[in-house]
């Protein structure tokens, strides 16, 4: 496949997931609920995970608005996450934020799956923040239900 022709299929596919985001609403059984925002453009997403006692993403949704990279990052994470740990979804968010900073072998990493799709961002500065909003949710939330499970151990 030439890379035009790859370039237009990734352009249409983040178009996609902007159009028919995946995971969008409300999740009422969330064990944490993380605000973030870009005031540079004006992206917003509020990501809901719920977690298991083993941490492990049961579940994942977000409610949001903003440019097509922000919300086709958020959707496709969302879609990784399911069935993952917190450790593997900051993995995850480790190796897409190497791809946002240019890291060609993190680009090639098959387990980013459509997020691969949005490696041209890399090479447009000022909307890589845009792309890694969701990541950013993501680790404040893991951060979160650390927090709260290390409380629950103390109170025992």
């Amino acid at each position: 496949m030439t890379q035009i022709a790859l370039s237009s299929l990734y352009q249409q596919l983040i178009l996609e997931h902007y159009r028919k985001p995946r995971n969008k609403g409300r999740l009422p059984a969330a064990t944490v609920v993380v605000h973030m925002n870009n005031p540079v453009c004006g992206d917003d997403i509020q990501l809901y995970l719920a977690v298991d006692a083993e941490q492990r993403v049961t579940a994942a949704t977000f409610l949001g608005h903003g440019c097509s990279i922000s919300q086709a990052s958020v959707s496709m994470m969302t879609v990784r996450l399911k069935g993952k740990t917190l450790a593997e979804g900051l993995a995850l968010a480790e190796r897409f934020t190497e791809m946002m900073h240019g890291s060609k072998e993190a680009a090639r990493d098959r387990t980013l799956g459509e997020l691969r799709a949005l490696q041209g961002v890399s090479k447009f500065p000022v909307r890589i923040k845009c792309a890694l909003l969701g990541f950013d949710a993501l680790q404040e939330a893991a951060k979160r239900v650390r927090g709260q499970a290390e409380e629950a151990a103390g109170s025992q």
